[in-house]
């Protein structure tokens, strides 16, 4: 028994769960940390030279041990998942970057007409998105690179035998590791519309061919209405964003890492589906807003062209006038 699990194990190696950890350089410490407590040692050694016959000592030993505990806290601490340097960092750059952002040209000069306000009026800045036009086909343009939404469902590993668990990490494993491009993969929780669907089943229900049919599908409306009245419902969505490398040449190579996918996630009995432009433009304004009502179809979306066919009208012949 000792034997066969000497051999199961050793084939196993055992994988750090930070992977992406900084490596320790000296004294516990990473690179950044020692730089950080370098610097600070630099600035007041420095200080210290100038100012020990100028201030007294006793002030100067005080004044550094606080702000030596300061510069050690800095380099040694985190905060949410972050050392706390950079997440200082982060914050000062959120409280200097601009509140109000517009889509719209916001370097045009003031009309001459218009009353300039006495106060102090803040500017939007324009707001750069990362995407330039999404495609017919669902191709997202990121500058130089496409990408492509998959929606997919959920596999729910609980009801499946050991050897079909382990058949489906595999599988999942293998598509893993043939990724050669980022690729993303989304889980979120998105509000279920439930006064639709009952909407649609009191739409329904006049039509159908048998009374109790048609009071089932009454009192399902019913329970629907009175489900989303109570309770906010959720649904599970699921997106896989495929994209393409910056050199990467072919004006569909997301769309095809796209039905890639698709492919390979379907042998784990997953339902796929490469999403068209409409389904990708709901899913980018629902991320947006997700408690937003969708478009509805046949609007145009904004910066649309809308063309239509001309209709000739039909000249009478002469014969045909009064």
């Amino acid at each position: 028994m000792s034997t066969h699990a000497d051999r199961s194990d050793a084939g196993r190696v055992r994988m750090p769960a930070d992977v992406d950890a900084p490596d320790k350089v000296a004294y516990g410490l990473t690179f950044r940390q020692l730089a950080i407590l370098a610097v600070a040692a630099l600035a007041f050694y420095g200080a210290w030279r100038f100012l020990h016959q100028l201030v007294p000592v006793p002030v100067l030993v005080g004044a550094a041990v606080v702000l030596g505990a300061m510069v050690f806290a800095v380099a040694v601490g985190r905060r949410d998942g972050l050392p706390l340097d950079v997440w200082l960092l982060a914050a000062v750059r959120h409280a200097q970057a601009p509140r109000a952002l517009s889509t719209t040209d916001t370097t045009s000069r003031t009309p001459d007409w218009v009353q300039a306000p006495k106060s102090r009026v803040m500017t939007p800045a324009p707001l750069t998105l990362p995407a330039d036009a999404i495609a017919d086909g669902g191709e997202i343009r990121l500058g130089g690179a496409r990408a492509a939404m998959v929606a997919a469902s959920s596999v729910n590993l609980a009801l499946r035998t050991a050897d079909e668990q382990a058949a489906l990490i595999d599988t999942f494993g293998r598509w893993l590791n043939s990724l050669a491009t980022p690729t993303q993969i989304v889980v979120s929780a998105r509000p279920v519309d439930l006064h639709s669907a009952a909407r649609a089943l009191s739409q329904v229900m006049d039509g159908l061919p048998h009374p109790a049919l048609a009071e089932a599908a009454a009192d399902h409306a019913r329970f629907l209405e009175d489900l989303a009245t109570r309770r906010d419902p959720l649904r599970r969505q699921v997106l896989i964003v495929t994209r393409t490398s910056p050199g990467e040449r072919g004006e569909h190579a997301a769309r095809r890492r796209a039905d890639q996918a698709v492919r390979v996630l379907s042998g784990l009995g997953v339902t796929t589906r490469t999403l068209d432009g409409t389904a990708v433009t709901a899913a980018i304004a629902a991320s947006a807003d997700p408690y937003r009502p969708p478009r509805p179809g046949g609007l145009a979306a904004p910066d649309a062209v809308i063309t239509s066919t001309p209709h000739h009208r039909r000249r009478p012949r002469r014969s045909e006038q009064p």
